[in-house]
């Protein structure tokens, strides 16, 4: 059957709420980490690049490890010992971090599984760390009380490893079992002429069912081009995990149009929305500074405060941050990175009931660097896979007289971006006969002392104590008659 072909399916028998845990978990972390991580060049696009004759990638193998026929990316599978990997480190992350939900990329483009898997041969705990990555993760996660997250991208696998150079490795048959069969050069392509045989369906469909079956995931999210999968081998997914397995807790992420709307989370990558949403939605982004998923040589990473202003946008608009942090090849974590995503906790344990379980507010945001519709879409994937460069999507930057508003208990949550210096904010949004006709009292919180406050007709004015307690951002609380 070829996999373009629509049958009459039913989706709405599939149809699913967003659980309350999810509505109310508004932040997350996953983590790429795979064979890839072994040579840590540019991005985790590396195992694909590295057969695009020509590509920065692709040079920079040929360099270091040889030519392709004699060193393939199956070469770098027995380098990837995780010495250092310890599921009690890695939750111990997520906790101190302030995440709700979490787990490793269950499995990337490259056909190599991160657990225990009878439907692959080429994973973690035959090869590689020989470790159930996943697994063990998932234990750890949940005796701390973490969600878990099942990420899939093998989708991408159909014509990821077809090369340029004829001489490759991965048109030797004995490699099949690493790269898939040989197929036309231009199966690599975002939407292909060919699409998967029932083959490929068959076996990526089950690699998700047995990790549904082995490790019950509380959220199962897919990566983009999960469209030319066949339309049957998803809605068997989706009928399997909500109703086959009872999973009525459970929520599917998905890209772009990849699923119909209803039967799960819609997600942006490293994307945002310019307006609050009625529906919940999920914005995947990175943490590296770099334009990759994975860690690479000389990493850098996005500052706490960006981190924050990044999620208070988000959540204000219905949104939840899944947030990805490259692991180091021996399975540890940059110590640059675990110190913004301590940072990044230490601001939720002050700040957290303004986004822990809240809700959008009737205006998510004042001022001047308003954010934009924006999403990885499809035509920067087309470009990434042309150019083995990936764009890069970033929002405005915030400043002081930037607010985002949200709501939880009976109370309006001002978050402010930036401290002014004269101590004094003008919020628009809340002046007289706005958006909130009534204020009985404003205070900060993590502090005790109310502050002294005027509604005008041309704005909320709060006076701020002259003490700063954060350098991050800091929040507004006001009940709501």
């Amino acid at each position: 059957m070829d996999s373009k072909h629509t049958t009459n399916i039913d989706w709405t028998s599939v149809q699913q709420p967003v659980p309350k845990w999810f509505q109310d978990a508004k932040f997350g972390l996953f983590f790429h980490w795979g064979p890839y991580s072994v040579p840590a060049c540019l991005n985790e696009w590396y195992s694909r690049n590295m057969y695009c004759k020509g590509l920065e990638q692709n040079r920079y193998h040929e360099e270091h490890f040889g030519s392709l026929h004699d060193f393939g990316y199956k070469d770098f599978i027995p380098m990837m010992k995780g010495e250092a990997f310890d599921p009690e480190e890695w939750a111990d992350l997520v906790v101190k971090s302030g995440a709700r939900y979490a787990g490793p990329v269950t499995e990337h483009a490259d056909n190599f599984s991160m657990w225990d898997s009878s439907v692959n041969p080429i994973n973690s705990v035959n090869c590689g760390p020989h470790r159930d990555v996943f697994g063990e993760c998932a234990k750890a996660f949940r005796e701390r009380d973490i969600k878990l997250i099942a990420t899939f991208h093998h989708q991408w696998l159909w014509g990821w490893f077809m090369s340029t150079d004829n001489e490759a490795d991965v048109y030797d048959p004995k490699n099949e079992i690493y790269y898939g069969p040989a197929l036309p050069l231009e199966t690599n392509r975002y939407l292909p002429y060919r699409y998967p045989d029932d083959k490929f369906n068959a076996t990526w469909r089950d690699k998700v069912l047995e990790v549904i079956d082995k490790y019950s995931p509380d959220a199962i999210y897919f990566d983009s081009r999960t469209c030319i999968i066949g339309e049957s081998y998803r809605y068997q997914i989706a009928d399997y995990y909500y109703h086959t397995t009872g999973h009525t807790d459970g929520i599917i992420t998905y890209k772009q149009e990849d699923f119909p709307a209803g039967i799960g989370v819609y997600d942006l990558e490293c994307g945002h929305f310019a307006e609050p949403k009625p529906f919940v939605w999920q914005s995947d982004d990175r943490l590296e500074d770099n334009i990759t998923w994975c860690i690479v040589q000389n990493p850098k990473y996005k500052p706490a405060k960006k981190i924050i202003e990044q999620l208070c946008d988000i959540v204000s608009k219905n949104g939840n941050l899944l947030l990805n942090i490259g692991p180091q090849v021996d399975g540890s974590f940059h110590p640059d990175a675990k110190k913004q995503l301590y940072a990044v906790g230490d601001w939720l344990k002050v700040n957290g009931e303004a986004i822990y379980g809240s809700r959008p507010f009737t205006v998510a945001a004042e001022g001047p660097a308003a954010q934009k519709d924006e999403n990885f879409d499809i035509d920067k994937l087309h470009e990434q896979i042309k150019n083995g460069d990936a764009a890069d999507v970033r929002g405005n930057e915030l400043g002081e007289r930037d607010f985002r508003f949200t709501t939880n208990n009976g109370n309006l949550y001002v978050i402010a971006m930036g401290w002014p210096a004269d101590g004094a904010l003008k919020i628009h949004t809340l002046r007289k006969n706005g958006e909130l006709s009534s204020i009985p009292s404003v205070s900060l919180v993590g502090a005790d002392t109310p502050l002294s406050f005027e509604q005008t007709d041309e704005a909320l004015l709060v006076q701020l104590p002259k003490k700063e307690p954060a350098k991050l951002a800091f929040v507004l609380k006001i009940p709501m008659a």
